[in-house]
């Protein structure tokens, strides 16, 4: 009696480490897709504001290729 409780405690407590490490796992993926699409608009406004100087602030401005 007392060694099935107990082996239905462990079931338990392995599927309660599981629900909990999903949100987790979730969690830690979203933070690296946020870092990642931080450092790409960080990169996209450096473009933008000419930190390569060869960028064109308008694309009205831009001269259109000749044929």
């Amino acid at each position: 009696m007392t060694e099935d409780r107990i082996t239905n405690l462990e079931i338990k407590l392995s599927f309660t480490e599981d629900l909990i490490d999903q949100p987790n796992q979730t969690i830690y993926k979203q933070q690296q897709q946020i870092e990642f699409l931080y450092r790409e608009l960080k990169s996209i406004k450096e473009q933008a504001s000419g930190g390569d100087g060869a960028s064109i602030s308008n694309p009205k401005d831009e001269i259109p290729p000749r044929y």
